[in-house]
């Protein structure tokens, strides 16, 4: 797990590890991770500097993200970039509802949504690291 899903910590693992759809509830409680590693990173002197990343990165850069609905440049940088890299892990990897991905499909998937869930500069400096 990853410092940005510190939120996970609170989840049952029954969830996390479901196969097929969630229901509207448990995808409600998906939802809650971002607040709720917020503020175990608020309460933390070490981890309060990335409260506010921790918060904001499931944020979309336009705006249709959770938990607040901001966009682009309102969003922090270091959210900007470990959704992103989140979402090339979790697309690269195998789930319990899906098998990964190739490397060339989440680079496709990752351009689709560059401009709409990812910010297009991180998306570009993204794919130049990876060459």
């Amino acid at each position: 797990m990853n410092l940005h899903n510190i939120g996970k910590l609170a989840l049952a693992d029954e969830l996390m590890a479901k196969k097929g759809r969630l229901t509207a509830e448990e995808w409600k409680i998906i939802k809650e991770i971002p607040e709720i590693g917020y503020r175990i990173a608020k309460s933390s002197t070490t981890l309060k500097p990335v409260a506010e990343s921790i918060l904001t990165h499931h944020e979309w850069y336009n705006g249709q993200g959770y938990p607040r609905g901001i966009k682009s440049e309102e969003i922090p940088v270091l959210s900007r970039i470990s959704f992103l890299i989140n979402a090339y892990d979790a697309m690269t990897s195998n789930r319990p509802y899906r098998n990964k991905m190739t490397e060339e499909e989440a680079k496709k998937e990752i351009k689709k949504f560059s401009g709409i869930q990812f910010d297009p500069k991180i998306v570009d400096a993204f794919f130049e690291l990876l060459e």
